[in-house]
């Protein structure tokens, strides 16, 4: 375990369960999602050498080779990357390392997580090493609903565009206007900058450079909205993504 705190801030890692910030406590106020026996649906953590689902786990290096990804947290698909699912090395106060298994092997990813008084920043890098298989990076946090104090948790999000989903969940390639939700969509062209809302307690502004965001708030306990250097199935879509993502996650008192 790694523990961190600046201010009125404090945060806990759990580096054999995925590198994930396992408690993020402001003034008393626990921001994240428990246990809930899944290795997806708790915490916050690092989506890595690639976020969301990919297509029946199958990708293709530069020379048209595929390769099956694991699938066992979502079947038929890939999910999350191997960051979630696999423990990583300690190289400093809130820095983690990855070195990938195959097909990635010879990558790796560092995670580097700071505490700043009322904000936490998060990078990401990934390092391809020999690898030529594509990679996209994102940042996964699991937002509680109630906090225990406000009102629960409300999504500040706003942009031009999202992608179609098929009837399969996964996106289509398909740019097309935001709908009212519930959302579990792929967006870009963001406006303003997001937030998650308790009302009458506490906010959260997610600062970030990343092209594309994840929103997901069909869930009754949790909301997500996850900065991406690429979509779900980007690989798929014939979209890539940076090897480096940063975020900023500002806490303030409503």
């Amino acid at each position: 375990m790694q523990f961190l705190e600046d201010g009125e801030l404090s945060i806990a890692i759990d580096l054999d369960q995925g590198a994930r910030v396992t408690s993020i406590l402001f003034r008393d106020m626990e921001i994240t999602l428990a246990s809930r026996g899944s290795l997806v649906n708790w915490g916050w953590y690092s989506m890595a050498p690639w976020a969301g689902r990919i297509r029946d786990g199958l990708v293709k290096d530069i020379n048209n080779q595929s390769y099956q990804l694991p699938i066992v947290l979502d079947p038929p698909h890939a999910l999350h990357g191997f960051g979630v699912m696999n423990g990583w090395e300690e190289l400093g106060k809130g820095i983690a390392r990855l070195d990938l298994p195959y097909p990635y092997e010879g990558a790796s990813v560092v995670q580097h997580i700071e505490v700043l008084d009322n904000a936490i920043r998060w990078s990401l890098e990934y390092s391809s090493g020999e690898v030529t298989l594509p990679a996209w990076l994102g940042i996964h946090p699991w937002f509680a609903r109630e906090i225990g104090q406000g009102a629960s948790a409300e999504i500040d999000f706003h942009a031009l565009e999202m992608l179609k989903r098929g009837s399969d969940g996964l996106p289509t390639g398909e740019v097309i206007a935001p709908h009212r939700g519930p959302f579990d969509d792929a967006f870009t062209k963001i406006q303003r900058t997001p937030r998650v809302v308790w009302e009458d307690a506490l906010s959260v502004t997610i600062e970030s450079d990343a092209p594309w965001w994840v929103v997901y708030n069909e869930d009754s306990e949790g909301v997500c909205i996850e900065p991406q250097t690429a979509p779900p199935d980007a690989a798929n879509l014939g979209i890539s993504g940076d090897h480096y993502l940063e975020a900023l996650f500002i806490f303030e008192a409503e």
